[in-house]
């Protein structure tokens, strides 16, 4: 794997004064670790920081929240992306997920303080708490409308909940262990489930029953994602007709993330297994890049991209640091991650250099979501954090 690139976690607030400095870091497998500092000379006439890097390094674009640097022994570059706000006050605990509307809007957030609540997404002011739960309530996401949020909890119970008044609308019973993760087939009919029990179920939201179990693995489920399979996949048959309560299953797949080392895919209405990956580690979490690509990450910090079609040898293998990988988003012709150690970073097809998105110190980032140009962070250190893209 290419070399990486790091940098001190509060840059942009050291770097504001004179004569501030931060560390830089250049690591690469079986060579000793190139260590340099950046060192503020001044302002530009444009109000911009002035900044000239040790030996080794190169400093690049700087605006006012982003900083690109190289290291031309190397061959690598990283644009270093500060926060363009943060919310402190939406929690007092670690962070474990949170999602965006599709609007743009609303935020929704969990904490091990116990919490679930809507925010406003531009400036984190609380809105509702949903409070219902027993324990920790470990994903939430919005249904495509973005009025209505999905939750899984400690607690084995699934729930559906209004934006609008905070009001339970349906609680869905059946797993044996804490919920992991959710997804939610097309426009929301139909949602998915994965727990600690060892099974990924699908759930009927009109009728507020379970319309099956998909799989089940004798493993906890960590990570659950659903998507549109490439047309020349066969994804089996049902043994028996699927019920009509079911929505929008034809034609996809269910990965899952399973904590036995083994990313699967199963046909998600003739619950029949498609492929069966075994990575270095416990997967954590899984996505769809498009009908062919699917990433998933590890607990060893491994992201393995894998073509459905043939999922024999990974495609590639990304590995930045050995810290579990917690999120896989798909982002425009890449994706973001973010990582046990505190790392968050996007890679893009056409860039040429990998975006990190700073300021966790050593905190694990748990989720990422996006809407349009901004991305948003939930870490263990109780904030949320939202960046803004330029044009990437």
């Amino acid at each position: 794997m290419a070399a990486t690139l790091r940098i001190q976690s509060d840059w942009s607030q050291a770097l504001r004064r004179d004569e501030g400095e931060a560390w830089l870091s250049c690591r690469s497998p079986g060579k000793p670790t190139l260590y340099g500092s950046l060192t503020r000379r001044g302002l530009s006439t444009e109000g911009v920081p002035d900044i000239a890097a040790s030996e080794g390094f190169v400093v690049g674009e700087v605006t006012k929240k982003s900083i690109l640097i190289s290291c031309p022994h190397e061959n690598v570059s990283t644009k270093f992306l500060a926060p363009y706000t943060t919310f402190c006050r939406i929690h007092q605990k670690s962070i474990t997920c949170l999602d965006i509307s599709s609007g743009g809007g609303l935020g929704v957030s969990t904490s091990t303080d116990g919490t679930m609540k809507i925010w406003q997404a531009a400036n984190g002011e609380i809105r509702r708490q949903l409070e219902g739960h027993v324990y920790d309530v470990n994903c939430c996401r919005f249904f495509p409308s973005g009025l209505v949020v999905l939750s899984g909890g400690m607690d084995a119970q699934l729930k559906i909940w209004s934006a609008e008044d905070a009001s339970c609308v349906v609680t869905f019973k059946g797993h044996k262990g804490g919920i992991l993760d959710t997804a939610i087939v097309d426009r929301g009919r139909n949602v998915l489930s994965c727990s600690r029990d060892g099974t990924a179920r699908l759930w009927d939201c009109g009728k507020s029953a379970c319309l099956g179990v998909i799989a089940d693995c004798g493993s906890p489920i960590n990570g659950i994602a659903v998507g549109t399979a490439d047309n020349s996949l066969n994804l089996g048959t049902p043994e028996k007709p699927p019920s009509e309560r079911e929505v929008g299953t034809e034609g996809k797949i269910l990965l899952l993330a399973r904590e036995d080392k083994k990313l699967q895919g199963v046909g998600l209405q003739s619950r029949q297994p498609v492929f069966l990956f075994v990575g270095s580690d416990a997967f954590n979490c899984c996505a769809f890049l498009s009908s062919t690509y699917i990433l998933a990450g590890t607990q060893d910090g491994n992201i393995y991209q894998l073509d459905v079609r043939n999922t024999n040898s990974p495609i590639q293998v990304i590995h930045r640091s050995g810290a579990p990988v917690l999120s896989l988003l798909p982002y425009r012709d890449g994706f973001i991650a973010g990582q046990g150690d505190g790392t968050c970073f996007i890679v893009q097809q056409d860039l040429d250099y990998v975006l990190d998105l700073t300021e966790a110190d050593c905190d694990p980032v748990y989720k990422v979501a996006s809407w349009e140009k901004q991305i948003y962070t939930c870490c263990r250190d109780g904030i949320v954090r939202r960046y803004q893209l330029s044009d990437l």
